[in-house]
């Protein structure tokens, strides 16, 4: 099995990179090792975790042409569906603080990782005609994003602006996404791991059960929003094979190809 999560550790911060190019597209496999090696880093006494992606894409969410490869199989589909989520929630769980370093786009489900983790941080692009872009914009390949997913929008942005950017699936720029709350910090390319570390040094130099006590607390929306329950993955799938959602994942990948 190849490696599909680089472990980088800077002291009692581990730094996890997706490294599944060219756009650490979301598949069972990434997710699992993603799944896996937040749970080794807290095992091995992490105090800290930084989520990293690559250089001009964070992650391209989900890989829709594997999913769509899976046809009718419904039962490895929804193992699929449930690989990225039982990734998303060793995230939201993790007992100890996760930055995320978005070094370029973070579309559909490298938006969710991101807002899963406690802190963001998202470079600016070097080519200002070609903005970095973040959000949900699964309304736009004809998909609907679960409750609990949406709910996290909602948390870091605020109901009716989380209203406005779901329903017309808009990916907004770094600069846009910090002014709205979705980001922490904006940096120039290639800075966002050690923007990353140094917020996790400021929070990490807090007396520590204070500090992780409050945390757990202020987090347990974000643990509650990924329950099954509020996934609710059956009536995803069932929606999955509409039409007018074939259609639109169709001609996604249709654009991917080009």
């Amino acid at each position: 099995m190849s490696t599909l999560i680089e472990r980088i550790a800077h002291d009692d911060i581990i730094v996890l990179r997706l490294a599944r190019p060219p756009v650490n597209a979301l598949d069972p496999q990434l997710c699992a090792q993603l799944e896996a090696a937040v749970h080794a880093a807290v095992a091995d006494g992490a105090r800290g975790l930084v989520l990293a992606g690559g250089p001009k894409v964070f992650s391209g969410g989900l890989d829709v042409p594997y999913l769509l490869s899976l046809g009718e199989d419904r039962a490895a589909l929804a193992a699929a569906w449930e690989a990225f989520f039982r990734a998303a929630r060793a995230l939201a769980q993790s007992p100890v603080p996760v930055a995320a370093a978005l070094d370029g786009h973070a579309p559909a489900g490298g938006c969710v990782l991101a807002l899963c983790c406690d802190w963001r941080a998202m470079a600016r692009s070097p080519e200002p005609d070609k903005p970095y872009r973040i959000g949900l914009n699964e309304t736009q390949v004809g998909l609907v994003a679960p409750e609990g997913i949406q709910q996290l929008m909602a948390r870091v942005v605020g109901p009716q602006r989380a209203e406005r950017l779901l329903v017309e699936g808009e990916l907004v720029t770094t600069e846009q996404a910090h002014a709205l709350g979705l980001v922490d910090a904006v940096v120039e390319s290639g800075a966002t791991v050690a923007a990353a570390l140094a917020w996790l040094r400021r929070v990490l130099a807090l007396p520590r059960q204070p500090m992780l006590a409050t945390r757990a607390i202020a987090r347990a929306d974000v643990v509650a929003a990924l329950a099954p329950e509020r996934i609710a993955l059956p009536r995803f799938l069932d929606a999955w094979y509409q039409p007018d959602t074939q259609a639109g994942l169709r001609a996604l990948v249709a654009r991917l190809g080009k």
